[in-house]
């Protein structure tokens, strides 16, 4: 990176690690809220991936029709992933809705409510940048899967940093716990390093996702899970 691009990738930097350090839900949201109008642009600095991946694996699975499916993009940001959302930052929910690429926004703290939008129906449910230390609780993939159609798709990214480490633990041990209760069944888990520019050395990254169909009476899931977040 030239000087210049250097300096702004060292203040994006320090603006995604100020992302993790705040855990009370106010001071998420009026973090975020601040940060919403650079956030794509800062994203864009840090040659942030991971959107882009999550929609190929869903893509090479996803065998229904595209043109009818229903998506539900859970903590959308500013609308990188894409089309039905929940999030409960209000600054960047405005921008993806100005993005036009959303038929519904609804705002809902996640971990700590339920997901306003009725079970059973998307084809479906991605999450990408929200699970990992100091973001969402683990205790939201359950309100994912419930969102999720019979046969439909779920899509989770976490890091897998050293300091993401418990977290993801205790996320693989509700996905597992999940898939012995007949929820899901894990298709594909891909490991991506270097997600991003801004810890492609300390942090090396992992994209673990993992598709799955559930087996629990007709209910058939998919669910991806994918290792990254902002």
């Amino acid at each position: 990176l030239m000087a210049a691009g250097g300096k702004a990738f060292e203040h994006v930097k320090k603006t995604i690690l100020s992302a993790h350090e705040s855990t009370l839900s106010g001071e998420k949201v009026t973090f975020y809220n601040s940060w919403a109008e650079s956030y794509d642009q800062d994203v864009a600095v840090l040659d942030y991936r991971a959107p882009s991946l999550a929609a190929n694996i869903i893509s090479s699975h996803f065998s229904s029709d595209r043109e009818a499916a229903v998506v539900l993009d859970v903590a959308c940001g500013t609308g990188l992933v894409a089309r039905q959302v929940i999030h409960k930052i209000q600054a960047m929910l405005m921008m993806a809705r100005d993005s036009g690429l959303y038929q519904d926004l609804k705002q809902a703290m996640l971990g700590e409510e339920p997901l306003p939008v009725q079970k059973d129906l998307f084809d479906v449910v991605v999450i990408v940048g929200a699970l990992s230390i100091g973001q969402v609780s683990v205790g939201v993939i359950r309100e994912l899967c419930k969102s999720t159609k019979p046969g439909g798709h779920v899509c989770m990214t976490t890091r897998s940093n050293r300091d993401n480490v418990d977290y993801k633990a205790s996320l693989e041990r509700e996905l597992k716990q999940m898939e012995d209760e007949g929820l899901w069944t894990c298709l594909e888990v891909a490991e991506v390093e270097d997600l991003e520019l801004s810890f492609n050395i300390s942090f090396n990254c992992k994209l673990l996702f993992q598709l799955t169909i559930p087996s629990y009476l007709p209910r058939v899931r998919l669910k991806l899970k994918c290792s990254t977040s902002l």
